[in-house]
């Protein structure tokens, strides 16, 4: 009897060592789980980001005879702010501008609002309509001294500056923390 009990204890542990180890592989299991499910979600959150990215651009349509933004991603843009210079000069609204270029428009032509619209993917909007083909005339050559910087928003929050002022390819685009607030805000 003496010997029986020395090996049910010696098998009593082995018994409780390999319940040990299934323990430490289960646990190692559901931390790989855990592992493979947070990567799972990043790369969800990737394809969501890809799948909303607004992508604005400014410019002039000669045959159309305006003045535009145009979202050319693929998911809708929020205009947080936006700011028109002339030479490099910041002007609060249109016939400031006009102004500036040494312009006088009577009537003026018809304008659009644009600070906190949401632009649809791959649709633009009219900030200024010369229905007047003699007054588009003399803007027309005068557009190029405009640069505009507009500060927009994907619908995820995430946030970017186009700034025509720059000189930086690199830098006429770039990704923003928020949009930045200022004095010279564009109020037309």
């Amino acid at each position: 009897m003496s010997d029986a009990a020395p090996e049910a204890n010696l098998q009593a542990r082995r018994r409780r060592d390999w319940n040990g180890v299934s323990a430490v592989i289960a646990a190692l299991i559901g931390l790989l789980a855990l592992c493979v499910s947070g990567y799972t979600a990043w790369l969800q959150r990737q394809q969501v980001r890809a799948q909303v990215w607004p992508y604005i651009e400014s410019g002039w349509s000669q045959s159309g005879r305006y003045v535009l933004l145009a979202n050319k991603g693929v998911g809708p843009a929020r205009i947080e702010t936006i700011q028109m210079f002339v030479d490099g000069k910041p002007y609060k609204d249109w016939s400031s501008i006009f102004a500036a270029l040494g312009l006088k428009f009577d009537p003026m032509p018809p304008y659009s609002t644009v600070h906190g619209i949401v632009i649809s993917p791959g649709t633009l909007v009219q900030q200024l309509a010369f229905r007047d083909e003699e007054q588009f005339r003399q803007f027309d050559p005068l557009y190029p001294r405009i640069d505009v910087a507009v500060c927009y928003c994907s619908s995820l929050g995430e946030c970017w500056q186009l700034d025509e002022r720059e000189t930086e390819p690199a830098r006429l685009r770039r990704s923003v923390e928020i949009c930045p607030l200022s004095p010279e805000d564009f109020t037309q």
